[in-house]
């Protein structure tokens, strides 16, 4: 569901399922398994979370787990999605104090406001890339400022008809879909394009492999998801790629999972999830 259509006692039990999965130990398993797979193109060995085909998949199933968790401690809630095409500003309902708090301070970044702000002490960072010990954030980075991302951008995504393309990297020679939706081959003064525009303008603990330190990351990730069954639905002929595994004399073999393989560390395949009605539906609006 949008968040914004989420009722008072919606967006409460959402909060306290996750404030509680944090004080229970239960959270930063989430931050590490994150920072794990998240392997950059120069890095050896199998890329899965990010700059890998398994973009969306990946995250799909990391979602899907995560969500069940909630649903142990409160099965009412589920993960809503966040429309960053709609809701673009700091003044948003969404960074409101019974949600998802505000922006950091100028003088550290430390979110200083709502349910996940040090101070309150439910929300304490034990895991990160960086020594903060509670949760940042610099919306619209303005040092060197930013946007979310406009609604005709997403729409210019979502028209490319092809998943993805060889090297299957962030390369800008990766044409497909998800290269472009994850966003990594734009320009350091505009940010990336989408997903990763996203993670840049929200800021602080949000820029890094242990994203998931700010909840944000689960509204921003759901609404991912989203927008990749749009895509499925624009093009009901162009499935997920690459089909078959790549051959050992391919520079990408060994780094890249395909349609049946295994996704670590889920034990699922891309086929297994690639259709969401398997495990939920979503109300759009």
């Amino acid at each position: 569901m949008n968040q914004r259509h989420l009722t008072s006692s919606q967006r409460s039990r959402f909060v306290e399922a996750v404030v509680e999965l944090k004080r229970a130990g239960r959270y930063e398993k989430y931050v590490r398994l994150h920072g794990k797979y998240f392997a950059a193109d120069g890095e050896t060995g199998l890329r899965m979370a990010h700059m890998a085909p398994t973009f969306f998949p990946w995250h799909r199933q990391f979602l899907l787990v995560f969500e069940r968790e909630l649903q142990s401690l409160d099965p009412t809630v589920t993960v809503p999605y966040w429309d960053w095409t709609v809701d673009r500003s700091p003044s948003s309902a969404l960074w409101a104090d019974d949600f998802m708090g505000g922006n950091g301070r100028d003088s550290d970044g430390q979110v200083m406001t709502g349910p996940f702000a040090y101070r309150t002490g439910n929300w304490p960072i034990r895991y990160g890339v960086t020594k903060e010990k509670y949760l940042t954030r610099n919306m619209g980075r303005p040092d060197r400022p930013i946007a979310l991302p406009t609604r005709a951008e997403l729409d210019g995504a979502l028209s490319i008809a092809t998943y993805d393309t060889a090297p299957w990297n962030s390369a800008p020679g990766t044409k497909g879909f998800r290269n472009k939706f994850e966003g990594w081959t734009v320009s350091e003064t505009k940010g990336g394009y989408l997903h990763n525009r996203v993670h840049q303008w929200v800021g602080g603990h949000m820029t890094g492999g242990t994203s998931p330190n700010d909840p944000i990351f689960w509204l921003h990730h759901a609404f991912c998801d989203l927008l990749w069954v749009r895509w499925q639905r624009r093009h009901p002929h162009s499935g997920y790629l690459p089909a078959a595994p790549l051959g050992a004399k391919d520079p990408e073999h060994g780094r890249v999972v395909s349609l049946h393989e295994k996704m670590p560390p889920f034990g699922v395949t891309p086929a297994e999830v690639l259709d969401h009605r398997r495990f939920y539906t979503y109300e759009e609006s």
